[in-house]
């Protein structure tokens, strides 16, 4: 059995001021970096863990590297295929914006999102190379919420038709023999409302 810990990275000033984020290369703002030292607070209470894997964009490193401090991971890697979804023009705007720029039929336009089904061939492909590379171990991946949400979707369709991943939360899966199963899912049980 391989044991995957999904968290989505910390909160930053776009999360806060409702921005798209997408690929821009947001930083970590302060509530953020105490969400990450929360989660890894609870995750060293628990089993330990083998592998540490992030995003590359800063806001997942810097999660990851928080994470990693408290746990002493041995080892950790960074991975761009775990990257959040590229949201194009869309990026560092809110619907307020959208509507103002292109109108209220901006879904309709195509502004360089990137497809929902390449998001999701990416998770898949990434959690399939880390149950054949990592097979038997625990393995934490920091990543994004939308990334996540589709991975999910991909894997256990059944079970996860609509998706919400806050930030820092813990979400578990496990393969055994090929099947998926969800053991905790958007957990949040370690922050304290700081917004």
């Amino acid at each position: 059995m391989t044991t995957i810990g999904l968290i989505r990275h910390g909160i930053t000033e776009w999360n806060v001021r409702g921005l798209v984020q997408g690929v821009s290369d947001i930083p970590l703002h302060d509530i953020g970096r105490k969400q990450a030292l929360d989660v890894a607070n609870r995750l060293a209470q628990e089993e330990p863990w083998d592998i540490l894997i992030t995003s590359d964009l800063s806001r997942a490193v810097e999660t990851g590297e928080i994470i990693q401090s408290q746990l002493n991971i041995p080892t950790s890697f960074t991975d761009p295929q775990i990257r959040e979804i590229n949201c194009g023009q869309i990026e560092g705007t809110n619907e307020e914006i959208r509507v103002a720029k292109w109108g209220e039929k901006w879904r309709d336009l195509d502004l360089g999102i990137e497809k929902f089904a390449v998001v999701g061939k990416r998770g898949v492909s990434f959690m399939e190379h880390v149950v054949k590379t990592y097979s038997g171990k625990r393995i934490l991946v920091v990543s994004h919420g939308t990334f996540i949400g589709i991975t999910l979707k991909q894997l256990l369709p059944e079970k996860f038709q609509k998706t919400m991943i806050d930030n820092t939360s813990l979400t578990i899966i496990k393969n055994t023999n090929n099947t998926w199963d969800c053991e905790l899912y958007n957990c949040t049980k370690h922050l304290k409302r700081e917004i």
